[in-house]
């Protein structure tokens, strides 16, 4: 079993939002303004700063003032949590899938 620390729980609590997720994918793209981000959203800019504020906390993207403005970047390297967990998962399902391909391989030889 993986085990999660604090650290990992609040990745995971903060990509569980769909709007984070989409700020993110909006991130991956290009360095973005919280007003840029919000135009995006059917949802106020002091709700949308604090989804950027759980995605600043959980390392996910950095704040960088410019005056009055300030603009957010992705942090690939924090969603490197779930690439681990995720690869606990694939090499689950390469196993089942190299066993379905080794019994149907056995079964075309057997009509052979």
């Amino acid at each position: 079993m993986v085990k999660i620390n604090e650290e990992a729980q609040a990745v995971f609590g903060a990509i569980s939002h769909p709007a984070r997720r989409q700020m993110l994918d909006l991130l991956r793209e290009a360095d973005r303004s919280v007003n840029t981000i919000a135009g995006h959203f059917e949802m106020s800019r002091p709700a949308v700063s604090q989804h950027l504020r759980i995605l600043l906390d959980a390392g996910l993207v950095s704040e960088q003032r410019h005056g009055r403005e300030r603009r957010y970047q992705l942090i690939p390297s924090g969603l490197e949590t779930v690439r681990d967990w995720l690869t606990h998962y694939e090499r689950f399902w390469d196993d089942r899938l190299q066993r379905l391909q080794q019994h149907l391989d056995n079964e075309d030889q057997k009509e052979l």
